[in-house]
């Protein structure tokens, strides 16, 4: 009978390999987003609205009625020098 229930359990310490791995993805892209306009999913163009110094924010428009269907800051293009 085990006495410790969590024994094989694996903690990430600061020397681990665990904890010095990257993570899987950065940042996601939207391929298909709900239109309200044609009320369905569809696909999107992805558009440049603004370029600020914390990054540059990107509008999401639907690619058959044009309707905005969301937008995005990506934070890592205000980091590059």
């Amino acid at each position: 009978m085990v006495k410790d229930p969590f024994q094989y359990l694996r903690y990430s310490t600061p020397g681990d390999n665990y904890s010095r791995q990257k993570p899987d993805f950065d940042q996601l892209e939207a391929t298909e987003l709900y239109c309200v306009e044609c009320k369905q999913a569809v696909p999107v163009r992805k558009m440049l609205l603004l370029v600020l110094p914390e990054g540059d924010k990107y509008e999401y428009r639907c690619q058959y009625c044009g309707e905005k269907v969301g937008d995005k800051i990506d934070y890592g293009a205000g980091l590059k020098s």
